[in-house]
């Protein structure tokens, strides 16, 4: 039980794959991107670029992995292994039953359904790999591509949570999205698959 969890290569489509993060050129380029990019403030992604801080950033994508409290993983375009973003699932919760995603795709990939890929092979491989009964994500109203990608890998909103979470210095409102285990919907629903 003291093993440190096993970050998986899992292939999101024929030309997507998520994977560990490492230290490589590429990995920390990603991270360059991603401090230059005004929509991905609520992250942990330094918000100035220096290659100190994107090491210790890297380093700390680790870190959930070896107190088994999460898989961070980097979405990376297969024919040229590029970086795209980042994805991860949380297990803060898993004692009650569920873990949450959390995912961010730089400038230069959006468009393309790189996170909805993601986010899909990612959800399909915690509820049916790993047996979590509920995932779940947030998301802030205004961001009508996330909402989008979100529904998209089969999330569904359950509701808006008010001053859910604080983004830089203000308590944002935030759209809660669900995606359940088929057996544990149907259990919920009181009908048992069998």
């Amino acid at each position: 039980m003291d093993d440190a969890l096993q970050i998986p290569h899992l292939r999101a489509t024929a030309d997507l794959e998520l994977r560990p993060w490492s230290l490589s050129a590429a990995d920390l380029e990603l991270v360059r991107e991603a401090s230059a990019d005004d929509l991905i403030p609520i992250t942990t992604v330094p918000a100035t670029f220096s290659l100190e801080a994107a090491t210790r950033f890297v380093e700390r994508q680790r870190q959930p992995a070896t107190d088994r409290t999460g898989y961070p993983m980097v979405i990376v375009r297969r024919p040229d292994n590029t970086p795209l973003g980042s994805i991860g699932l949380w297990l803060k919760d898993i004692d009650e039953g569920r873990a949450s995603l959390s995912y961010w795709v730089v400038r230069s990939a959006r468009g393309h359904g790189v996170a909805a890929h993601a986010l899909a092979a990612m959800a399909t491989w915690a509820l049916e790999e790993l047996h979590i009964p509920r995932l779940q994500l947030y998301v802030e109203p205004w961001n009508r591509a996330s909402i989008r990608t979100a529904e998209r890998a089969g999330f569904e909103c359950e509701g808006l949570l008010r001053s859910w979470q604080k983004v830089g210095d203000r308590r944002r409102d935030m759209f809660m999205y669900a995606r359940v285990a088929a057996g544990a919907l149907a259990e919920a629903d009181g009908v048992h698959i069998g």
